[in-house]
């Protein structure tokens, strides 16, 4: 078992930067991939970007690369989305993810582990 605790989130200006955290319990963490996904206002859940559990491969959606990173500190238990340029299409409810085997398909339904979310929001 693993539980997800997401913080960092708020309003910022477009442009602006936040830095979400989150904090992992459970001893399968280190064993585990962990990444982010968001949702909006009527959409479907997407994938944001994911990081291997040795934290060495880092994979990003197209709409965040250059803007956003992800980084892990096992030691720790915690995970980060640097979050960079922000832009009013990225507010978001921004949910934390982990499994052993993370698949970011379909919106990650197969994905084992989540957190409640933390909204961002960032205004024009």
């Amino acid at each position: 078992q693993v539980q997800l605790a997401e913080s960092g989130g708020g309003l910022v200006q477009a442009g602006g930067s936040l830095n979400l955290s989150c904090v992992a319990s459970g001893r399968i963490f280190s064993s585990c991939a962990m990444g982010w996904f968001r949702q909006a206002p009527g959409k479907e859940r997407e994938f944001v970007a994911r990081m291997g559990r040795e934290g060495i491969s880092t994979y990003y959606a197209d709409f965040v690369k250059g803007r956003f990173t992800l980084s892990r500190d096992n030691d720790k238990n915690m995970v980060y989305l640097q979050m960079n340029s922000l832009k009013p299409e990225d507010t978001a409810v921004y949910f934390c993810a982990a499994d052993i085997i993370f698949s970011p398909a379909d919106g990650g339904r197969g994905i084992d582990y989540w957190g409640k979310g933390t909204l961002v929001t960032v205004s024009s």
